[in-house]
């Protein structure tokens, strides 16, 4: 395990499996929490943010923000921050003011999350997603700092708890 991060590994066979994921971590989530995205094309980030945003009370339709960049939304307590930088330099990316959004009163999560790396808060949820075949994916998990160190160790990753 490297220096200051805490690992898990999720499998999912199903969306199902994928849906119950996110309803534990946005059990979790609160004022400023941070979730960075990465994985291949289709692998399943854009459906993991939208069963997040179900799991913290968002209503309606939550699609990607490809060509929009960021997306708000209401939850029910907390505003939802959904960004896409897959089409964004490092300089763009950094022009946008994307710390109102990571240290403000809501959750964001960033899609391609690795390719802004140098701007996402120390403190975070990364979260690399591998497809595994038919509807099987891998969430490949890592809490950097506090609070997301101690997400790692808690009874969020017995089934049936």
């Amino acid at each position: 395990m490297e220096a200051g991060s805490a690992k898990k590994d999720w499998i999912a066979d199903s969306l199902q499996d994928t849906a119950e994921l996110a309803a534990r971590l946005a059990g979790l989530a609160g004022p400023g929490t941070v979730i960075a995205l990465d994985g291949d094309l289709g692998a399943g980030k854009t459906a993991f943010s939208q069963l997040f945003a179900a799991a913290i009370g968002v209503g309606g339709i939550v699609n990607s923000p490809t060509f929009t960049i960021i997306k708000e939304y209401e939850g029910e307590h907390l505003p939802f921050y959904h960004m896409d930088v897959y089409r964004l330099s490092m300089e763009e990316a950094d022009e946008l003011g994307l710390d109102d959004y990571f240290y403000g009163a809501g959750v964001t999560i960033v899609e391609w999350a690795s390719l802004i790396e140098e701007l996402l808060p120390s403190n975070r949820l990364s979260i690399y997603i591998e497809h595994l075949g038919g509807e099987s994916r891998r969430f490949r998990l890592t809490g950097w700092g506090e609070p997301y160190e101690a997400w790692m160790d808690n009874g969020l990753w017995n089934r049936g708890a």
